[in-house]
C-alpha cells in the first residue's frame, strides 16, 4: 500500500548515487514510491544503484552548483513523472576534516560555494514544482550543528546556513503545503565515513574511535537504512504535521 504522499509523481533524491543517498533511494521504492536519483559524476554508480532498486529508477546528471543544469533537471524530472512529491538531498562533498587555522580562503569559498549555493540552486528551481504538489523537502545535515566537533568546521557551517533556510521555507511556505525538515547524522557506517577513514587513518584512529564512543548514548555508529526510514517518515503522511525540525539520527551525540 503506498502512502498518500507517495501516489502522485516521484521522490527526487539529488545525490541518490552516494551511500546515504542509495540507502534513501531503495526505502522509498521499498515504500512503493517512484524514484528518481541524480549523480554529479559517477554515471556508473548511479547506473548500479538504479538496476539493484527493484522498481523504476530514473538517473540524472546533475551539477548543482550550476543553476542551468539544476533547473533543467527539474524540467527533466517533471516531463517524466508529472511531479516531484519530496526532494531530498543527500549529496555528500569531498570536505577535507582541517582546523580552522588550517583552513586557506579559496578552500572556504569553494566549500560555501558549492555547500550553500548549490543548495539554493536547488530550492529556487524546485520551489515552484513543490507548491504544485504541496510536497516536502527532507535535508541530510551533520550533527555537528548540536555539539561541535573539532576539524569539521567546514561540514558544520554550511549546514548551520543551510538550517536556517530550511525553517525560513518551513515559516513561509507551509502556507503553499510544502514542508521542510533535515536529519543531522552522527557517524553513520557508510559513504563519506569510509572515505575519511581510509584517507585519513592516523585521524580516525583507535583512539579516536574510543572518543566518539564515549560520547554516544548508544554505543555502536548507525546504520545507513535508520537514517533512510527516517527520511520516509518525515516526507510521509505520517510526518505530515512536522515542519522546520532537525531530527538528529546520531545515537545520542547530541545530549
Amino acid at each position: 500500500m503506498i502512502d498518500s504522499n507517495f501516489k502522485e509523481g516521484c521522490v527526487l533524491i539529488v545525490g541518490g548515487s552516494g551511500g546515504i543517498g542509495s540507502l534513501c533511494a531503495q526505502e522509498f521504492a521499498n515504500s512503493n514510491a517512484k524514484v528518481a536519483i541524480t549523480y554529479y559524476k559517477n554515471e556508473q554508480a548511479a547506473i548500479d544503484i538504479a538496476n539493484e532498486i527493484k522498481a523504476d529508477v530514473n538517473i540524472y546528471q546533475l551539477d548543482n552548483s550550476n543553476s542551468k543544469s539544476v533547473e533543467d533537471t527539474f524540467k527533466n524530472v517533471i516531463k517524466d513523472y508529472g511531479s516531484i512529491n519530496t526532494l531530498v538531498n543527500a549529496a555528500g562533498f569531498d570536505i577535507p576534516q582541517k582546523f580552522i587555522n588550517e583552513i586557506d580562503i579559496d578552500l572556504w569559498k569553494g566549500v560555501i560555494d558549492a555547500d550553500i549555493n548549490g543548495f539554493f540552486n536547488l530550492i529556487k528551481s524546485g520551489l515552484p514544482y513543490l507548491r504544485e504538489s504541496k510536497g516536502s523537502i527532507v535535508f541530510i545535515s551533520s550533527a555537528g550543528l548540536f555539539k561541535y566537533p573539532p576539524g569539521d568546521i567546514l561540514s558544520v557551517a554550511p549546514k548551520a546556513t543551510i538550517e536556517h533556510v530550511l525553517r525560513g521555507i518551513a515559516k513561509e511556505e507551509g502556507k503553499n503545503g510544502i514542508r521542510a525538515n533535515s536529519i543531522a547524522l552522527g557517524v553513520i557506517d557508510t559513504g563519506i565515513f569510509h572515505r575519511l577513514r581510509e584517507e585519513n587513518n592516523t585521524f580516525f584512529d583507535d583512539a579516536w574511535h574510543e572518543a566518539v564512543m564515549n560520547t554516544l548514548a548508544i554505543k555502536r555508529f548507525g546504520f545507513p537504512k535508520e537514517v533512510a526510514d527516517t527520511a520516509v517518515f518525515l516526507a510521509s503522511s505520517k510526518g505530515g504535521y512536522i515542519t522546520g525540525h532537525c531530527v538528529p539520527v546520531d545515537g545520542g551525540y547530541h545530549l
